[in-house]
């Protein structure tokens, strides 16, 4: 440690990502990437886009792929907050809502930047367990909090909280900001409308449901986000962004993802690959011994049933095959497995059978 950093910079525990890089003979199955490419009209819309525009700023408050957004959506622009990822807009809603007296509340198996950012924003906070079979129990969050978040479907593990027990949730802590982060829920096999907390947002307005253009839309290498809410909460979030880290979406992202948007097409034709190449990937792991929780994610969360996942994660990186392994009590036996192409996932399979 350099004795230049702040008493406050050694204390952090910065997250740390999936391995990246590799080279092209890696099958890369850890960190959660789209096997295929974003639509058609985001290649048409960069090869047409005119660079001597990139001398203005973009649109502070991105007015253009807010409309969008909450076009898609059926909701007003004033719902809408977008930024530079999805990870931006949590550590604005960290500042704008969880900065409180209370604890924050989050399960002990979620995503592992919130108490990244707890620490960051000096947040208390406590890990609320799942239950036995990884589930979160609505009843663990009622009452009167700093705030609740989690992700749903949850990572690592990849299970979902139905519609029906998120406004339980919501109902049994009217007092608490509650958010839900869904940068997998586009890879639900239920219709959004039956899965997605953005069916609550109009009855629930402690409620803000996040997203990513990461995952789903295959834009990992683009960092869009977008937030969806009651007008209270979206303002909160503009204060705070305003405050703290006025930069907005760059021209360029903004009007990549527009064009990602006006592709529904494309769009769902993509996520029904994934979720076919999903279902035979289970199929052929359970069929070689191992166990998977019922994904709603485009990842798989899996245990053999004979064999340690440090040994298996091992001998498949030694073959340049990746995925991810946590060395985390409750997890410490399975393996979070990114749903590749069917090239990816046979060169996966075909790795394990000579294990």
């Amino acid at each position: 440690m350099s004795q230049l950093w702040s008493q406050f910079v050694r204390e952090l525990k910065p997250y740390v990502p999936g391995a990246q890089g590799g080279g092209e003979q890696v099958v890369k199955l850890n960190t959660n990437e789209n096997p295929y490419p974003p639509s058609p009209r985001v290649t048409e819309v960069l090869r047409d886009f005119n660079a001597g525009d990139l001398r203005l700023y973009p649109q502070p408050e991105s007015d253009d792929l807010v409309k969008t957004i909450a076009r898609y959506h059926g909701l007003n622009t004033d719902q809408v907050f977008v930024g530079n990822g999805s990870d931006e807009i949590l550590a604005h809603a960290f500042n704008a809502l969880f900065r409180r007296n209370s604890p924050l509340l989050f399960p002990d198996l979620t995503y592992s930047f919130y108490p990244v950012y707890c620490k960051l924003f000096d947040i208390a906070y406590k890990k609320v367990a799942l239950d036995a079979s990884f589930q979160i129990n609505v009843a663990d969050y009622a009452g009167a909090t700093g705030g609740i978040v989690f992700a749903n479907p949850n990572a690592p593990t990849s299970l979902l909280l139905a519609q029906h027990a998120l406004r339980d949730l919501l109902a049994s802590a009217p007092d608490s900001a509650v958010l839900v982060d869904e940068a997998y829920i586009d890879f639900s096999s239920a219709p959004e409308s039956r899965a997605s907390a953005i069916a609550l947002l109009n009855e629930c307005s402690n409620l803000l449901v996040t997203r990513t253009l990461s995952k789903s839309r295959s834009l990992a290498g683009l960092r869009v986000g977008y937030a969806l809410g009651s007008p209270e909460l979206i303002e909160a979030l503009r204060r705070v962004k305003n405050s703290f880290n006025s930069y907005p979406v760059d021209a360029l992202a903004s009007a990549l993802a527009i064009a990602s948007f006006e592709d529904e097409e494309y769009f769902q034709a993509m996520r029904q690959r994934v979720l076919a190449e999903r279902a035979r990937l289970v199929d052929a792991l359970r069929a070689r011994g191992f166990e998977a929780l019922d994904s709603a994610a485009n990842f798989l969360m899996v245990r053999h049933s004979s064999k340690k996942a440090r040994g298996i994660y091992q001998g498949l990186h030694a073959k340049d095959v990746w995925v991810r392994y946590f060395d985390l009590p409750r997890i410490e036996n399975y393996l979070r497995i990114s749903v590749g192409s069917a090239e990816q996932n046979d060169a996966l399979l075909d790795a394990l059978d000579t294990l």
